[in-house]
Order: structure tokens, then sequence, then C-alpha cells
């Protein structure tokens, strides 16, 4: 086989997975993982139970099987267990469905996306819709619910500092709330506020807090983060960005706001992609998923939403550590450090601090 020929077979291989992906997107949407982790159910039982076109259920059906997503059982379709945990479980660590949604949301917009690459401009987190901001918010929820409390505590004078009675904390771009109800829920004598620029993420998240009885110790605000600081200099002990920062058309201004924003000796925590700190070719192509998948995020969904804002700098998803401490140095900050955070999903955390003193 030469080099052609090896190259349209992993094309063809991509073609497939893509199918497969917009497969799991029907399931997820559908609920039809949902009814099938009940139990085994045959064609007519699943469009019975999910409202669906029985030929439709059947072609799908055979579809998942094929693919190797669901077994079979006579003449019934089974979904494994463990395929269940990544299909239809929101609070598994391994929930993996809504990443059909994302990119759903980004070929819905593919139009607008090659006018934008040709013409510059964006396709902002509005345009993108429901899919690309539901999905974004279960994708993440089970990490903070889960995971952030014990990699926040096992950061001693970080753990410290938020644990302190009457703390104010401020998390920025908070989108859905999880991680914002994340804090609160591990931090209870502390006040966290979170803002957001996308008005239905911010009702999402205030409906996520009544629904957990949180209200009495979380806020959400319809917020700018260049204009965290109004109203609001030296009140917060820390403030947080979740992948979140990376998407903000000014960088340096919210980092500068944030920074503002703080009390003497308050810290700025940076969550993003763990991507290598420098661009490099693969020595034998694929390259590493981390780097494939976050330029995928960039090219279709992140970097559109922020080129969307007239003047954005237009960071994109692979935001390497060189350019975050960049950011953070023109926005007054003395020092950024990496956080001894390790196995948080494919993200690294950062502290910033005005102040020459790290938190570890």
């Amino acid at each position: 086989m030469d080099d052609a020929e090896a190259f349209a077979g992993e094309l063809f291989g991509r073609l497939v997975g893509g199918f497969e992906i917009l497969s799991v997107y029907v399931g997820d949407r559908l609920g039809l993982y949902r009814a099938l982790a009940g139990g085994p159910h045959t064609v007519d039982g699943l469009a019975e139970a999910t409202g669906m076109h029985p030929r439709y259920a059947r072609e799908w059906l055979e579809q998942q099987a094929v693919a190797g997503i669901l077994t079979v059982d006579g003449d019934a379709f089974v979904l494994p267990a463990a395929h269940a945990r990544v299909l239809a479980d929101p609070t598994s660590l391994l929930f993996s469905a809504p990443l059909a949604r994302m990119m759903v949301a980004a070929a819905a917009r593919l139009p607008d996306l090659l006018t934008a690459y040709r013409a510059g401009g964006g396709v902002s987190w509005a345009q993108f819709g429901a899919d690309a901001r539901d999905a974004q918010g279960d994708i993440n929820r089970p990490w903070f619910t889960q995971e952030l409390a014990s990699a926040l505590a096992s950061v001693s004078a970080l753990h410290a500092a938020l644990s302190r009675p009457g703390a104010r904390i401020a998390d920025v771009g908070c989108g859905h709330g999880w991680s914002t109800l994340a804090l609160a829920a591990a931090y209870p004598a502390a006040r966290v506020e979170g803002f957001d620029v996308d008005a239905p993420s911010i009702e999402a998240a205030r409906t996520h807090a009544a629904e957990a009885g949180a209200t009495g110790t979380v806020s959400f605000t319809l917020l700018d983060g260049e204009h965290l600081d109004e109203g609001r200099e030296g009140a917060f002990d820390a403030a947080f960005v979740f992948e979140a920062l990376h998407d903000m058309p000014d960088p340096v201004a919210v980092l500068s706001a944030m920074r503002r924003a703080l009390v003497p000796g308050g810290v700025v925590v940076v969550m993003d992609e763990a991507v290598a700190d420098a661009f490099a070719a693969p020595a034998e192509p694929p390259g590493d998923g981390i780097e494939r998948v976050m330029y995928g995020y960039s090219l279709f969904l992140c970097l559109p939403d922020s080129l969307s804002t007239p003047g954005s700098v237009g960071t994109g998803t692979v935001m390497r550590r060189p350019t975050l401490e960049r950011y953070a140095s023109e926005a007054g900050f003395a020092s950024v450090e990496v956080l001894p955070i390790d196995g948080f999903a494919a993200f690294r955390f950062y502290a910033l601090t005005p102040d020459v003193p790290a938190v570890s």
C-alpha cells in the first residue's frame, strides 16, 4: 500500500467515526441510551418507549450494534453497563454523550464559519445555541461536582484562603454554574458569586442553584469579566476562571479587572486546557489526541466565538502556557504558578498572584 492509499484508508476511518458520533447525538437527544440503560429493548419496544418511528429505530439499533456500541441478545438490543456509564449516566466522570452535541452545534453553523474564515469575524456562543451551551455544562458537571473540592483542598494555602469564614469568591465565565455551586459546597463559610456574559447560561445556573437549595450562599450575575472590579474593587479573596479565559476577546482586561477585584494577598486561579507549552508538528502523525481535539474545539467553536467580538485577540482553545504568562504579566500579575493538581480531566490549574509569594 502506498502513502496515498494508506491516507485514504485513514480518512475513511475518520468518516466512519464522524457518522457514529452523529448517531450518538441521535441516541442522546431522543433518549434512546437512557431507555436502553434500563434494560434490553426490541425494536418495537424501544420505538414505543421513546416515541421513535419503528423503521428508524431498527436502523439505529442495527447501526449501533455494528458499531460495537450495543450488543444483541436474540431479538433484543443491549447497552452494556460500561457503555451506559459513558452514554447515559450524567453523574459519571466518563459521561461523553454531550461531546456529540458540541460537534453537531458546530456543524450546524458551518456556512457561517466558512464566511468567517474568509472575511474575518466569527460565530458567537449565542449562535451555537442550546446544544453547545448545555453540552458544555453537562460535560463539566460531574468533574466540578465530584472532583473540584478535593483538587483545591490539595493546595494547602489556597484551601486555607478559601476556607476562611466570610471569604468571598468570584467565578468568572461560570456558564451553567456547576463550578460555582461546587465551590459553595466545598466552602460553606464563603460567599460565591458567578458571572457570565451569556444570559441563558446565567438563567440555567440560577435554576441549578435553586434546585440545590444554594441560593443563600451563591449568586449569579450577567456581567462581562472586564467589568468585574466595578463596584467590587478589593472585594474577593479569590477569583476563578474555569475553561473560559481562552474564549474571552480581551483576556488581559479580564485578568486586570480580576486583579483589582482582589483583596491584598488574594489569588486568581485559571483552569484551562493542558496543552503542550509550544506547538510542534508530530514526528509521526497523527499527533497527540489532546492537541488534536483542542484544535478541533478551537477551529469550530472557541476561536470563532472569540473573534465574533470586534478587536478580539483571538486566543483560541489552544492557549499555551507562555501565552497565559504574557497575559498575566500585562495584567499586572507578578507570578504564574502551575498548581500541583493532576488528573482533573484534560485541564491544568494556574495560580496568578499580584505579589511574589506562591500558593503551593
